[in-house]
């Protein structure tokens, strides 16, 4: 059985929070930032945040070939009624070239929040019920339920801040068939005592949110490890950075893994939103 969007996001996208800006005066940027990604030759775009179907249109326009997904769609913020009818549209405009990713967000984040695992269930049983094809949506799976789900519910799993391990028994348990697509974490700077800097301030908003906490003590690591901002130990399994050749090994390590596809997102020091369009185009040479 074939995997439509396995096939077509090829093996390296980028995940961005900027792209998904609602910023009307910065959408000339916005579009001319995707044309150029698809031009580097990544295979798919993320939109970070709680992205929607109408964040990735625009997008969509503005490309030709380039894949978008959400990363992710939050079940508690949009209706199933609601998301079937953006995909519909998108399939119609843009066949083949949105992908619906989804996922329960955080308890710290959602004031609904509650039985995260049953509340997607029931949020896929709405999707196949408004006709939105299982194939054509991944889930930000992490544990092995929601894995497990991904794999019979969906064409895969977008696990986010992750190390290679993890992808390795992600693989395990999605099989061969489904779409394994992580998230890693670049920083493009060679100086250790500056990278993990960097590296530490990104992950800062990340180890208060339970589900990536538990996540990286069901990986292996410790409380120390979460501690005073996380460990060089934590920092150099969920980041890649270094000299161009250690960032592309540290690449290839999720491939080797059993990564289909990893959404590589720069890291740097500007703001949430900002495009960091000199590193993804340094990013591009890397792993050309």
């Amino acid at each position: 059985m074939s995997n439509p969007v396995k096939e077509s996001i090829g093996r390296y996208g980028i995940f961005s929070l900027g792209l998904r800006s609602e910023d009307p005066q910065r959408r000339g940027e916005l579009d001319e930032a995707a044309a150029e990604l698809e031009e580097l030759g990544y295979g798919a775009l993320w939109l970070g945040g709680s992205s929607s179907a109408r964040h990735a249109a625009p997008l969509l326009g503005a490309t030709r070939r380039i894949v978008v997904g959400t990363g992710i769609q939050s079940i508690w913020q949009y209706d199933t009624t609601e998301t079937a009818a953006r995909f519909a549209e998108l399939e119609a405009s843009h066949p083949g070239r949105f992908v619906l990713g989804l996922g329960a967000s955080h308890a710290k984040l959602v004031e609904q929040y509650r039985r995260p695992y049953s509340s997607l269930v029931a949020y896929l049983d709405g999707l196949d019920a408004a006709g939105v094809p299982a194939g054509r949506r991944v889930l930000a799976a992490l544990g092995p339920k929601t894995l497990t789900l991904a794999r019979d519910r969906a064409a895969g799993a977008i696990p986010y801040l992750t190390s290679s391990d993890h992808t390795a028994r992600a693989r395990t348990i999605l099989g061969e068939q489904a779409l394994l697509a992580p998230e890693l974490k670049v920083v493009l700077e060679e100086d250790p005592a500056r990278a993990r800097e960097l590296a530490r301030g990104a992950l800062a908003i990340y180890l208060d949110l339970s589900n990536y906490t538990n996540n990286f003590l069901r990986d292996g690591f410790t409380e120390d490890d979460l501690a005073g901002g996380g460990s060089d130990r934590l920092i150099d399994a969920v980041f890649a950075w270094g000299t161009e050749d250690t960032i592309r090994k540290r690449i290839d390590e999720f491939r080797a893994a059993g990564a289909d596809h990893v959404s590589l997102q720069v890291v740097h020091d500007g703001p949430r939103d900002h495009l960091p369009r000199d590193g993804w185009r340094r990013l591009a040479q890397i792993l050309a």
